[in-house]
């Protein structure tokens, strides 16, 4: 992945680092300021400069010093503007569009007095504004000082301190993890996008829905064609049926204009270009451990995962005789079904030749079900806990989604075309239910029955299902274009060199090529001391955190060459914290016939436990040594050694007899 802007940004920290002191006290002084505080993004920012501390770029003192200066001197100011203007403040535009950001501030300060500006620093929604308050409410200075200097040091240290220990670590973890580390930041970054658009995106509808509702109605009655089918949804008077089904023809024929016309541009040069960019990106960041992680989270949208979940639920709705609300259940889930299987009817995957199908079943239909069933209870739940059904519904279709771009299911545009579909029918259908039915229920056994069972479902498939679904989304198999003696004496050298890493710690030399079956050098080398590690699960992984393990008992964490995991991962103890390790994959081209041939690194591992956290193994710079014991141990066996014209390292190439 590029990365020559981190490699630009460093460099100019490096040259100017008075600088990046003052880079460090203009965001804790923004994130500070009554007005410009609730927009600034101070933990991410603080978190990168952290991890720059911790990666020795920036003195962690002067990080420190600098944050807690700017958050100082931005607390001063607001407390400066709240003394000045007083009650006036509340005039001014802000407060006055949004009184209840100086109210909750105003609360928080008079039930802790002094200990607010302490307390504040720590809260989001309120830490602009009871700094402001206290010079309102005129604080006097001797107390204000020591409080605002003690809760500025203490934040500067606590938001700092995540990407500091992120950065120390790093360097022993990138080099055998780095993929995964990647992937799972990759991953909590989409939700927590996807948790900032579910969160504020409910906040405003729940300010403005009955506005636009009225807004609405009014249209209606000025367009009497198309408005008396919209006019059903949202006037409760009025039956919905013939209007869903009038929307519900609109919104299948939108999808098949967006997939027909999807598949025009794919006819005239394959997917789009964001699509491949998307997919290459996933493709580099391939992982063994990252592998299975995602290959679960794909499972979410089986049938056999969300069926008992949607069964359950519309079980009890029936129970209960809610009819209604159960046929609304039915028609979200019957409409979303048909929506995608009508589509790669008339689109079938073919069309574009490919394997991937417009839009995504599973994505939509998880879309349409957790969408729908927070409609049922959210407005049954008070006040903001309305928000964590639509939140759990968002986080799981992430997942489902993000795992799906992962393994490569999917295109980008099939994933958001599933999750928009499938929000247009919620949007429509939970428009209907919400506006014409106003009896409530008692939601929590409904909720229990619905989560519960999916939670179940979920447990129960996706460890039945890991293998699977790895092999169907498994890389090609890499073409056969090399011949056996041609490969022998010169071809070798079409061969990778090294991994394909930025990162120098993680460009290792690819210093053995194979020819013959990964047993038979399995054997070999077991007869001369090495010995042979399963792949490490995430079981083995966690391990890593038992301090009570001996390094001996500890796995060498897997890696992958392009998208494939390790074929076969050997070690061979120097003494117990040090070992030599063989890393073998299948090579990207193969040879014609039946011989396979692979392609290994070899390296020196040292035990180490960074941050005296958990232990592991990191490769450390062993002059060669690692690749000399494997000659010595592949003595007997057919080989030549040559130095490859892309590393200037010796590559050694091994003939099964």
């Amino acid at each position: 992945m590029p990365t020559h802007w981190l490699d630009a940004t460093i460099a100019w920290i490096t040259a100017n680092p008075r600088a990046a002191g003052l880079l460090i006290f203009a965001i804790a002084f923004c994130d500070a300021l009554a007005f410009v505080g609730i927009v600034v993004p101070a933990a991410p920012l603080l978190f990168a400069v952290g991890t720059l501390v911790g990666l020795g770029h920036i003195d962690g003192i002067y990080a420190v010093a600098c944050a807690s200066a700017g958050a100082f001197a931005g607390d001063a100011l607001s407390f400066w503007i709240g003394h000045r203007y007083g009650p006036k403040m509340r005039g001014l535009w802000l407060f006055r569009r949004y009184p209840q950001l100086l109210d909750r501030g105003e609360k928080v300060f008079r039930r802790h007095g002094s200990k607010s500006i302490l307390i504040a620093r720590f809260v989001g929604a309120v830490r602009p504004f009871v700094p402001a308050i206290a010079g309102m409410l005129r604080m006097p200075l001797r107390r204000y000082v020591p409080m605002s200097v003690l809760a500025a040091v203490l934040w500067a240290i606590a938001y700092l301190a995540p990407g500091w220990i992120f950065g120390k670590s790093y360097e022993a973890v990138a080099a055998v993890a780095d993929r995964l580390a990647l992937v799972v930041l990759a991953l909590v970054t989409a939700l927590l996008l996807v948790w900032a658009v579910v969160l504020y995106t409910w906040r405003w509808f729940s300010r403005h829905a009955d506005r636009l509702l009225a807004r609405a109605l009014k249209w209606t009655s000025a367009h009497p064609h198309l408005g008396r089918y919209a006019g059903a949804l949202i006037n409760p008077n009025r039956p919905e049926s013939a209007s869903l089904l009038i929307l519900a023809v609109w919104l299948f024929a939108i999808a098949w204009a967006w997939g027909a016309l999807l598949t025009v541009l794919w006819a005239k040069g394959g997917p789009l270009m964001l699509d491949h960019s998307v997919r290459d990106g996933m493709v580099a960041l391939r992982n063994p451990l990252a592998d299975r992680m995602m290959a679960a989270f794909d499972t979410l949208g089986d049938a056999v995962v969300l069926g008992p979940a949607a069964l359950a639920a519309l079980l009890w709705l029936l129970f209960r005789k809610r009819w209604i609300a159960a046929a609304h259940w039915v028609a979200a889930l019957a409409f979303g079904f048909a929506l995608t299987g009508g589509l790669a009817w008339l689109l079938p995957p073919d069309a574009h030749g490919d394997s991937f199908g417009v839009p995504s079943l599973e994505v939509t239909m998880a879309t349409i079900t957790f969408g729908f069933f927070a409609v049922l209870i959210a407005r049954e739940l008070p006040g903001r806990d309305r928000q964590w059904p639509y939140m759990i519904g968002g986080a799981i279709t992430t997942l489902l989604g993000f795992a799906e771009l992962y393994l490569g299911a999917h295109w980008l545009s099939d994933v958001i075309g599933g999750m928009l579909f499938g929000i247009v029918w919620v949007l429509v259908l939970g428009i209907a239910y919400r506006r014409h039915v106003a009896r409530s229920f008692w939601m929590r056994p409904l909720a229990l029955a619905f989560y519960g069972v999916f939670a179940i479902a979920a447990l129960w498939h996706a460890p039945r299902s890991i293998e699977a679904t790895l092999a169907e989304h498994a890389p090609a198999p890499p073409p056969r274009t090399l011949a056996l003696e041609s490969w022998w004496t010169s071809d070798w050298t079409r061969l990778p060199a090294q991994r394909t890493e930025t990162d120098p710690l993680r460009r290792w030399a690819l210093d053995l090529q194979y020819a013959g079956s990964a047993n038979a050098l399995q054997r070999h080398l077991e007869q001369r001391g090495w010995r042979v590690q399963r792949q490490a699960g995430w079981i083995a992984t966690l391990g890593l955190l038992d301090d009570d393990r001996t390094p001996a008992q500890q796995p060498v964490l897997p890696s992958t060459l392009d998208e494939r995991p390790e074929a076969l991962l050997m070690r061979r103890a120097i003494d117990p914290n040090d070992a030599f390790v063989l890393r073998l994959w299948l090579a990207p081209e193969q040879l014609k016939g039946a011989t396979p041939l692979w392609i290994g690194a070899t390296q020196q591992v040292h035990f180490s436990k960074p941050l005296k956290v958990f232990g592991l193994w990191r490769p450390v710079a062993d002059g060669g040594m690692s690749h000399a014991q494997l000659v010595k141990d592949l003595a007997g066996l057919p080989q030549q050694s040559d130095v490859h014209p892309d590393s200037d390292l010796p590559v050694l190439r091994v003939r099964e007899r």
